[in-house]
């Protein structure tokens, strides 16, 4: 609703107006025709005039010593909607944004055919968003296990070849099992999921692991543990983390539940068609070439093997601090895959000065990686119940690198499916905001 001197808010969590006593800055009350000017065509004047779901974005500034103000732009600037992109995007994983948001930055910041690039690429939104828009995708994370969730939905194999593969598989395993794991499984679908798991093992030693072998690797990792039927598991925590054996073992007792019987090849069947529900031949076609040119790598984002002035935008959320426990929540898509989980070297920072200089080293390399006139779109969330603003750590140390800071924008919306599965009230608890600093080479 908006009056005719001043934006106003819609009240409840989906626009919550920033505090005006906070250090980041005053969240001024301006008119249409008393914004600050902005160049035409510019993200600036774009989100200063946004209003594509009815509110008029609330202008403001992030003011920080030593710093030159930087405009602040408080909206909701995509669909809160769940399930809205492209179907190969419905692979869970710890603490990932929406699709909406590298599409808004790729749209706008990006032309086809440009590097599009995340350091942090987790299950990789950003660089399968960039393929699904003719970008060219690069991705970069430190645990090995995100390329392997990301690199076959670049390229993603036919159906039928899919089908005929787990038809093949005779999936029968005589080893012993680790009874742990009979928390989660049946014993039946334990010895499937070891047999698949040693099938794929098997064949990446010999060399003929294979695109199909990428694509049924990557999907047994999405279907390992759940909340439904659609899962190996018994009901369990969402997929994008695995409980502990201790923690699983009081959710079977509380809920009086024992393990079934699940048909592995069966979910592996169902879950491969809803992924490709979406994937026409011509854009399979034309992606190949983006695919086959995909650059993902492994490895600190501090240091990633890509040319000089080669990206054209970057679009990422790092770690925040050490609310999110990656190692821990990955730690059976690991063993399944094959990966020392302690091994992987997941550095989490405890305080913001130490975040801060973890980041300061990233933007360094990001500078580098950058053409001229490129940008990074790097997202920082909402910590601590907003206590901590994030965005007020990174402004000093990517101008400190060389970084221009053009704003922050701040997308507030309602809160998820996964807040609400926790049962969570996400004015009290959980991310009200997306918090994007914007930055120019």
């Amino acid at each position: 609703m908006e009056s005719s001197r001043r934006f106003l808010v819609r009240s409840g969590p989906a626009l919550a107006t920033p505090d005006p006593g906070r250090s980041h800055g005053r969240v001024s009350e301006l008119s249409p025709e008393l914004a600050p000017d902005h160049p035409p065509g510019s993200l600036a004047q774009d989100l200063a005039t946004f209003a594509q779901f009815g509110a008029r974005s609330l202008l403001g500034t992030l003011a920080i010593d030593g710093q030159a103000p930087v405009p602040t732009f408080t909206n909701e600037f995509w669909t809160s909607a769940q399930r809205e992109g492209h179907s190969l995007h419905e692979v869970s994983y710890r603490a990932c944004f929406k699709p909406s948001l590298p599409a808004f930055f790729l749209e706008r910041l990006s032309k086809p055919g440009d590097a599009v690039l995340d350091p942090f690429m987790g299950r990789g939104t950003t660089p399968l968003e960039a393929a699904l828009r003719g970008r060219f995708p690069c991705g970069n994370d430190v645990n090995p296990l995100s390329a392997m969730l990301v690199r076959p939905r670049l390229a993603p194999p036919e159906l039928p070849a899919i089908l005929a593969r787990l038809a093949e598989l005779e999936l029968r395993y005589d080893g012993p099992l680790d009874d742990e794991l009979l928390v989660f499984f049946h014993p039946d679908t334990l010895r499937s999921i070891c047999a698949l798991r040693e099938y794929l093992l098997q064949r990446t030693a010999n060399g003929t692991f294979d695109a199909v072998d990428d694509w049924i690797r990557m999907v047994a990792v999405n279907r390992l543990t759940g909340h439904s039927t659609g899962f190996f598991s018994v009901y369990t925590l969402p997929p994008n983390q695995a409980t502990s054996v201790a923690a699983q073992r009081k959710i079977n007792s509380k809920r009086n539940q024992v393990p079934e019987p699940r048909d592995v090849k069966a979910i592996l069947a169902k879950k491969s068609k809803a992924l490709l529900q979406d994937v026409a031949p011509l854009w399979r076609k034309q992606t190949m070439g983006l695919a086959n040119r995909a650059a993902l790598t492994t490895g600190p984002a501090a240091k990633i093997a890509l040319p000089s002035a080669s990206v054209q935008l970057v679009v990422t959320s790092p770690p925040f601090l050490d609310i999110v426990q990656y190692a821990a929540d990955n730690w059976l898509r690991c063993w399944f895959c094959g990966i020392n989980a302690a091994a992987v070297p997941i550095k989490m920072a405890r305080t913001v000065p130490a975040w801060q200089q973890a980041m300061g080293e990233v933007f360094v390399e990001l500078f580098r990686i950058v053409r001229p006139g490129g940008y990074v779109a790097f997202e920082v969330g909402e910590v601590r119940g907003g206590k901590v603003r994030l965005e007020e750590a990174v402004v000093p140390v990517a101008a400190a690198a060389g970084f221009v800071p053009e704003l922050v924008m701040i997308n507030a919306q309602e809160f998820t499916k996964t807040a609400n599965c926790w049962g969570i009230d996400n004015n009290k608890v959980g991310t009200n905001t997306n918090r994007i600093v914007v930055l120019r080479r």
